[in-house]
């Protein structure tokens, strides 16, 4: 299991120190969740402020875009310093128009499925991408209770990759924690997102073990 840490939930007054604080504590990547206001209720942070935050860390920066229309903006984060850009099947851009813009940039693209959205709906597109990112909470704010039910969608979306001959990796965001990690690694899931479980923790680095122990 790797764990990517969620942006968000980090000090943005010490914003490069509290980067630093994660690549020392093992983290394997560093989540950013964009949010327009629009394709969900909350606003968060744009292109500059990842410009910003790129050199504090090596780790990859694994950006999750919840706005409308994200093909307008690929370019801004490919700038920005993203290494994955991940975008909802539900958005308004076309689908593989945006996949394609992505890959442009030498960035790994990847889908997000919300919870009441079907596994099957990024099938489509799974020759095309590296990564899918299962909605384990209604996106747009933290604190939600993870929702066990959307595991299944784990197993749906590996079988169907590997009749297509490849093998895809998924991410799980919302709600994970230390009692609620153990299923994901059940489920196969390969990467979590957690927000303050880590970098609210007192020593990260515990924190991130303590995750990756629950998985073994």
């Amino acid at each position: 299991m790797q764990i990517a840490p969620s942006f968000l939930s980090c000090d943005f007054s010490k914003l490069g120190e509290e980067l630093v604080r994660m690549e020392k504590a093992n983290a394997d990547f560093i989540h950013l969740d964009v949010m327009d206001g629009h394709f969900v209720p909350n606003i968060t942070f744009g292109a500059p402020v990842i410009k910003w935050a790129r050199p504090y860390t090596t780790l990859p920066f694994d950006v999750h875009l919840m706005i409308s229309e994200p093909h307008r903006y690929i370019k801004d984060f490919a700038d920005a310093g993203a290494d994955i850009i991940t975008f909802h099947v539900e958005c308004d851009s076309d689908i593989n128009e945006t996949i394609d813009l992505i890959k442009s940039f030498n960035i790994k693209p990847g889908l997000v499925i919300k919870p009441n959205t079907p596994a099957s709906a990024v099938f489509p597109y799974l020759e095309k991408i590296d990564m899918v990112l299962v909605m384990t909470v209604e996106p747009g704010f933290g604190g939600q209770s993870f929702m066990e039910d959307m595991l299944p969608k784990v197993k749906e979306i590996k079988d169907h990759a590997r009749s297509l001959g490849k093998e895809i990796i998924i991410e799980a965001d919302g709600g994970i924690n230390a009692s609620t990690i153990a299923q994901c690694a059940e489920a196969g899931i390969d990467i979590c997102v957690s927000g303050t479980g880590v970098f609210k923790a007192e020593d990260a680095g515990q924190a991130i073990a303590e995750l990756k122990s629950k998985c073994r």
